[in-house]
């Protein structure tokens, strides 16, 4: 390893040369307190930034074992420690004088979730800390400007890492409090299954958010409270009790007036699934981990998907039980949706009236009598919520604004009033008596057996070349192919979108051979990223900075959604 000094004078020596003399600096270089790593150099200063680690030794770093030992602890704090970096390195933000991405320094920006990111990981065996950006290097058109870049990895990152990534330079009430909340929500799941609850919200929330386009808490937001019959206490490890809903499993309907909190309690449910920093409102917002939000997604595609269930004895004679198509209806979309997800091993599905296909949800009497039974393809959702709870163990909470219907279903129904929610589901229950509902429920009907098989592409093969590129949080491409993702709503980050990339790249190219069915190549893939990291899907000597873990639910949806793969 070289020294700080060898690559200053490196920099000197190759200032106002052309632009790929700046490869001579890939290494590692040992600073006082920890290494730089020059991981990739960008071609020129309109390429993409340079990749750049930082490497603390656990030694130096000296956070407490025990802040690092079990993953959400570790998780927890790793996320702590790339925001406060990220802080600091925004303070010196500057635009060097230069061309393309000159002077860029680019840290993730992390959300109100907590995901594990490959910004910042921290080893559990020796307590490294080492934290990934990319450094866009200076130049003057193609010329080398070193003496810009000489400023940002001598002056500015030395700064930044001294005050953030040494646990003696760092807060030790707020960073033990950081461990501590983790500790709570990680207890709260765990304490999910055995009270027989797919969710819990804790008093005093806060469900709210700023705007459509920020996810801080509102200001002024009414606090959540529940009502007296759903309450539970529970015992938390630092907190103590805390006091709030639970959410039984079985099939919840939430209803209320339009713009009184109904999505709003839904959608904090949807990032439940995640926990959140402290300050956010919803840090004891915490719902079943595999919960999928479903909804219906006009024109998306359907690979050999069986949707029987749901959809049967089409007019074309198309055979439902292995069903495709490139431009899906709402109600097949969302068939498709629901069998994905219980396929993705999931046990809560999330449904909101106002994203869903009416047909696929709820046909009224007057329709039946008109339409009949037979005449009709579709087997609404009313019919089989009952049946996926009791034979299969898959809770459902739904939101409803416009249809009594699901009252003769529910277990429980929630009305949100002024975003304050009270059971009703007594006086519920007694209007929907004076509302029959028909009797003739469509019969029973088992799940499918989800032995889908993706087939080998040419265009994976392990010497191809791969051309891989986010298009913001709902999409990416890959070969020049686009996977939509816009309704996936619980992917929380655009680094998730990113990760996902490299994953669907890596079982395309290494696990996709022809044998294995689709829950096989994801399982292998969760297990080869809780073993080695998100580092075993990139293919590369360097791991790329913006990247988050995506739930194993999100990869199922990218397959889903990816027209390049052909099942069988």
């Amino acid at each position: 390893m070289k020294s700080s000094e060898q690559l200053k004078q490196l920099l000197l020596s190759i200032n106002h040369r052309s632009y790929p003399a700046y490869k001579d600096t890939r290494g590692s270089y040992r600073f006082d307190g920890y290494q730089l790593n020059i991981d990739h150099v960008q071609g020129d200063p309109f390429a993409a930034p340079s990749k750049v680690s930082i490497l603390v030794s656990g030694r130096q770093a000296a956070f407490p074992e025990n802040y690092y030992d079990l993953t959400h602890k570790r998780t927890a704090l790793e996320d702590h420690l790339i925001r406060l970096f990220a802080r600091e390195a925004e303070q010196f933000q500057f635009k060097a004088r230069g061309s393309g991405k000159s002077g860029l320094l680019s840290v993730s920006r992390c959300g109100q979730e907590i995901l594990s990111r490959t910004a910042c990981t921290i080893s559990p065996e020796s307590g490294d800390v080492t934290v990934r950006m990319e450094i866009g290097f200076p130049a003057n058109g193609r010329s080398i400007n070193s003496p810009e870049l000489i400023k940002i990895l001598f002056d500015f990152l030395p700064l930044c890492v001294r005050r953030t990534l040494y646990c003696k330079s760092l807060d030790a009430g707020k960073l033990a409090s950081v461990i501590e909340l983790a500790e709570d929500q990680h207890a709260i799941r765990k304490l999910l299954p055995k009270l027989e609850l797919v969710a819990f919200i804790a008093n005093g929330s806060i469900l709210p958010r700023e705007s459509g386009v920020s996810q801080r808490p509102m200001r002024g937001a009414t606090p959540f409270h529940s009502p007296a019959s759903m309450e539970v206490t529970l015992s938390l490890p630092n907190r103590g009790n805390i006091t709030g809903m639970g959410i039984r499993r079985g099939i919840t309907l939430i209803i209320g007036g339009g713009y009184h909190g109904k999505s709003t309690l839904l959608k904090a449910l949807e990032l439940g699934v995640y926990n959140h920093i402290a300050g956010d409102g919803r840090e004891f917002v915490i719902t079943d981990e595999a919960a999928v939000k479903i909804r219906a997604e006009d024109g998306r595609s359907i690979r050999s998907t069986d949707i029987s269930m749901f959809i049967n004895n089409l007019p074309n004679k198309k055979d439902t039980r292995r069903f495709s198509t490139e431009d899906a209806s709402g109600s097949t979309s969302q068939a498709a949706g629901v069998i994905e997800a219980i396929e993705a091993g999931t046990s809560l599905l999330l449904i909101d009236e106002d994203t869903c296909a009416t047909n696929f949800m709820i046909r009224d009497e007057l329709m039946q009598r008109v339409v009949h039974r037979d005449q009709e393809p579709i087997t609404p959702f009313i019919d089989r919520v009952r049946d996926l709870y009791e034979q299969s163990g898959i809770s459902s909470v739904m939101v409803a604004g416009s249809s009594g219907s699901y009252f003769h279903v529910a277990d429980r129904i929630i009305q949100m009033d002024c975003y304050v929610p009270a059971d009703i589901t007594d006086f519920a229950r007694e209007q929907a008596a004076k509302f029959p509902i028909q009797e003739n429920m469509a019969a029973s009907a088992s799940l499918p057996d989800f032995s889908r098989v993706p087939k080998p592409s040419r265009d994976f093969r392990a010497d191809a070349r791969i051309k891989m590129k986010t298009l913001g949080r709902d999409a990416f491409s890959i070969n020049r192919e686009t996977v939509d993702l816009r309704y996936v709503e619980q992917l929380a980050d655009i680094e998730q979108t990113t990760a996902l990339s490299y994953l669907l790249r890596y079982a395309m190219t290494h696990l996709c051979d022809g044998k294995k069915d689709l829950r096989t190549i994801v399982n292998e893939l969760v297990s080869l990223t809780e073993k080695q990291g998100l580092a075993a899907a990139c293919d590369s000597s360097w791991l790329p900075a913006g990247l988050a873990m995506p739930r194993p639910q999100e990869i199922y949806a990218c397959f889903n959604r990816f027209r390049g793969l052909t099942l069988q």
